[in-house]
């Protein structure tokens, strides 16, 4: 069975690019009929936090991708210790002693004669003695995990063959001073157990699974298929990162971005498919992931909205009323969604309908003004009043097009466009309109 995991670290909130992550491996496991698990990647203390933890779990299921089953690297610091020990027997993984600044010195020399800055594996030369004298000085050892000679070759599901040599990779260090696993070991013993098929993340990732590669190799004999998305960039080109605030979840959702806009945007960002704006089922029908490109896709925030505004003009009353404004009605919101890019923005219509305004000076269309407030029809209003007061107010002053809507519109919403005024009126009602209309005269 298919099998795939999206793992987060909690150290800080998902944006766009983890959304797409995670959106990417739910659409392959539900098209597939496989399993799609969350696991948290949750071994940096330093930085991991509980409401970054909780915030994946909310913004997870606010975009509507369920998980088959959970996990924490947190819990399985025994298992990590075991294999070390095993790969240490088999002479994979070997101490060092050399500090930051010794190592840097060793990089900067390479550097100098335009050689790859590769760990020169001088560890390994240490002896016995050498090492317990290391030790006796109070140097711990970090361990280097060694690489095999020659290159990782495969077949990527997404960027097609890939080669990878391992002389111009160093050994990668495995675990800390102070015995603390780090990624790199502990991804691919998760992988492992959790006998997972495809591995499907970002390009930033290559190198990493060359050396991944390697890794599970000395471990087990089956290895997964591996796909690599091209990392999303701004309009600058740049890489987005988790802490650029703007394209957050959190502050997407905040901003009143629907979840089903950012799942059909970020399920087709980078494909050969338009963006349109489909509900997660039809996404998994239509989902392929040879339809992904090599190239870096640009997250445009324009074609994120105009998903949003073509989502939100479709939504009924039920699927909205607990988000929007308390007293306002269905009648509110069919009047006012064909208007809105983002739905936070139906509170400004509420206060036009429902509170208190200033409108703008309109001194030179006082003479409209005045007709219309002498004018202003008793209630009840319904969808025709609108159209009857203006042609009264016309026919009182010869105002026409827009010399006549254009005044009447600004006094009654203080805003230059917005939702039909047919539909808009009956729900300012007549004391707000005289009220509006008073201030301006």
């Amino acid at each position: 069975m298919v099998k795939v995991r999206f793992a987060p670290s909690p150290t800080g909130y998902l944006h766009v690019g983890n959304a797409r992550a995670a959106l990417v491996n739910y659409l392959f496991a539900r098209k597939e009929n496989g399993h799609f698990l969350l696991r948290l990647d949750d071994t940096d203390t330093a930085r991991g936090r509980p409401e970054y933890e909780q915030a994946i779990y909310d913004d997870l299921h606010w975009l509507g991708l369920d998980w088959d089953s959970t996990d924490k690297q947190s819990l399985r610091f025994a298992r990590y210790a075991a294999l070390a020990e095993t790969l240490k027997a088999a002479g994979r993984l070997y101490p060092c002693f050399e500090n930051d600044e010794e190592l840097a010195a060793k990089r900067a020399a390479l550097v100098k004669r335009k050689l790859p800055p590769v760990y020169d594996r001088a560890a390994l030369n240490l002896t016995a003695e050498q090492r317990q004298a290391a030790e006796a000085n109070g140097k711990l050892p970090y361990w280097r995990f060694k690489l095999s000679n020659g290159a990782a070759s495969w077949q990527d599901l997404v960027l097609g063959n890939r080669t990878v040599k391992f002389g111009t990779v160093s050994d990668p260090v495995l675990i800390r001073t102070d015995g603390t696993p780090l990624y790199t070991f502990t991804s691919v013993v998760d992988d492992v157990d959790h006998e997972i098929t495809h591995i499907i993340r970002g390009e930033d990732h290559v190198t990493n699974t060359a050396v991944q590669i390697d890794l599970f190799q000395a471990i087990t004999s089956t290895l997964p298929r591996f796909a690599h998305l091209p990392l999303i960039s701004d309009g600058a080109g740049e890489k987005l990162s988790k802490r650029l605030g703007s394209v957050s979840l959190r502050s997407m959702r905040k901003d009143g971005i629907e979840a089903q806009a950012i799942t059909a945007y970020l399920a087709r960002l980078g494909t050969n498919k338009d963006p349109a704006p489909l509900p997660l089922g039809e996404l998994v029908e239509a989902f392929n992931i040879a339809d992904f490109g090599r190239s870096s896709p640009r997250f445009d925030p324009r074609q994120l909205l105009a998903l949003n505004r073509k989502i939100l003009h479709a939504l009924t009353y039920e699927a909205v009323r607990d988000r929007l404004p308390e007293g306002s009605n269905e009648a509110f919101w069919l009047t006012v969604r064909g208007n809105l890019d983002m739905l936070t923005e139906a509170r400004l219509w509420w206060n036009v309908v429902a509170g208190d305004i200033t409108p703008p000076d309109l001194g030179a269309e006082a003479g409209v003004i005045q007709a219309a407030l002498r004018l202003l029809p008793a209630e009840p209003w319904g969808p025709e009043t609108w159209k009857g007061w203006a042609n009264s107010v016309s026919e009182a002053t010869g105002a026409k097009g827009r010399a006549l809507f254009q005044p009447l519109r600004l006094s009654l919403t203080a805003e230059d466009h917005g939702p039909e005024m047919a539909a808009l009126l009956p729900l300012i009602g007549h004391r707000r309109a005289a009220e509006r209309l008073a201030r301006v005269v």
